[in-house]
């Protein structure tokens, strides 16, 4: 006789259907962190770990947009323009003054701890988690306790930054250039940060700590991350400390720790890009609230305006890693002068569209300056103080935007002005892209028959 089944025993119709319940309820979660996954991990990047590091990185990036959120609904949504106005200056006052004497000494102290960078980056989250709970008390309020903790929110992301740049090359899959890595680094954080962006809206229509606790859970995950990068990560053998100069008088080995000048050129012009975008965020920010887009509301202007920069940046990145950075000085050169001619199109036939356009291109340009400027490292800087340059480099582009949104905080709002002044700045970056361009040997111009990218 056959044996009687029982749903005891887990094989009956009702433990069946459970079970098929439970599956088609996790599946979507399941499937898509595989499929996430397995995107992360292509190409050699799990085998190397750079796997782990575009998911840490995404993580960074959903929980700064989780505090952006959160700042911006207290310091900048929730109250009139002209005291908005004040909110901001206030902020840029306590947290962007200070942090920029403070951005030059983060590189050089981080270089001083090559065997803590996975201790360092989960530092950087964990004192942004605390702090985000801090936030959370003052954030409706808008006191001043809230400046202080936000101040040490940007510290904190932005030596994570510092120490992802110097960590980055030594990640690299076989197959992989720096520029390729970086590509799929920098556009993992900007799709977190999109998809994180309705999450953090959805959780401020609760209530205005909300995005705070979902920003103190994301960086709590990205604690125990950090700590699941390899150990190689800490190793900096060979490692020296670099000086983003052209010279160096008491060397005993010219060179080994300096940087040529082109780099040094195209360092400056990606400072003006970064300086622009900070420019561009803080000023038309206000000027969209007082003069939005035709049709549009202040809000959905503003909207417009940032998607526009967010597919642009995603879009350059795209690209620089298609291009792979063959020629970066020529690149560098190219995406300043078709930012500048579009920043003084924009100044002369000033309009909405062509504030959007200018967003968007200042997106697309500054991502393919950008990759083009690690690929001018990779090349150029000797590998034993490759890591050092490229973390002083990246506190240098911090410290730039700092100072773009400064002018962008103070100017009057007129827009045919502002547009004026981000054509100056790009007009400054144009300039050394070009001589940075003409300072390059015959044998790294295109054309050359010397690889450009390792």
């Amino acid at each position: 006789m056959a044996p009687v089944r029982s749903s005891v025993d887990g094989s009956g119709p009702a433990r069946r259907a459970g079970r098929a319940v439970g599956r088609a309820l996790h599946l979507p979660i399941t499937g898509t962190a595989r499929g996430i996954r397995r995107a992360t991990h292509a190409h050699g990047a799990g085998e190397s770990g750079l796997g782990r590091l575009i998911e840490l990185h995404a993580i960074n990036g959903a929980g700064d947009v989780m505090i952006t959120v959160a700042l911006a609904s207290t310091v900048f949504f929730s109250v009139p323009t002209d005291e908005a106005r004040g909110r901001v200056a206030l902020y840029l006052a306590i947290t962007m003054a200070p942090f920029t004497l403070l951005a030059p000494v983060i590189g050089p102290l981080l270089d001083r701890l090559p065997h803590g960078r996975r201790a360092a980056m989960a530092c950087a989250m964990l004192a942004r988690a605390l702090l985000a709970v801090m936030m959370s008390g003052a954030v409706a309020t808008g006191g001043l306790e809230l400046y202080p903790a936000a101040l040490g929110v940007l510290v904190a992301s932005k030596a994570y930054g510092v120490v992802r740049s110097a960590v980055v090359p030594r990640l690299l899959p076989p197959t992989f250039s720096l520029v390729k890595a970086n590509s799929r680094v920098t556009l993992a954080g900007l799709l977190a940060t999109g998809a994180a962006a309705p999450v953090a809206a959805g959780l401020h229509a609760i209530g205005p700590p909300w995005p705070l606790y979902g920003a103190c859970a994301i960086f709590v995950w990205g604690t125990f991350a950090a700590f699941q990068l390899p150990h190689k990560v800490d190793e900096a053998k060979g490692e020296r400390r670099a000086r983003l100069s052209t010279h160096e008088a008491h060397s005993k080995r010219p060179g080994l720790r300096t940087v040529s000048r082109p780099v040094l050129c195209g360092l400056l012009a990606n400072a003006a890009m970064r300086a622009l975008s900070g420019f561009l965020i803080f000023f038309l920010a206000f000027l969209l609230r007082e003069h939005p887009l035709a049709g549009q509301s202040a809000a959905v202007s503003l909207g417009i305006v940032g998607v526009s920069a967010g597919v642009g940046n995603a879009a350059g990145t795209a690209v620089g890693s298609w291009l792979r950075a063959r020629a970066p000085e020529a690149i560098i050169a190219a995406v300043l002068s078709v930012t500048l001619a579009v920043a003084v199109l924009a100044a002369v036939l000033f309009s909405g569209l062509l504030m959007a356009v200018l967003a968007g291109t200042a997106g697309f340009c500054q991502a393919l300056a950008k990759l083009s400027l690690d690929a001018m490292i990779q090349r150029d800087v000797p590998e034993a103080v490759r890591t050092s340059a490229f973390a002083r480099s990246e506190t240098a582009l911090q410290v730039a935007w700092v100072l773009g949104g400064g002018i962008g905080i103070v100017l009057p709002l007129n827009g045919v002005l502002g547009m004026a002044v981000a054509a100056t700045m790009v007009a400054a970056g144009t300039v050394m892209a070009l001589r940075g361009l003409l300072a390059t040997p015959r044998t790294h111009r295109p054309g050359s028959a010397r690889p450009r990218v390792a």
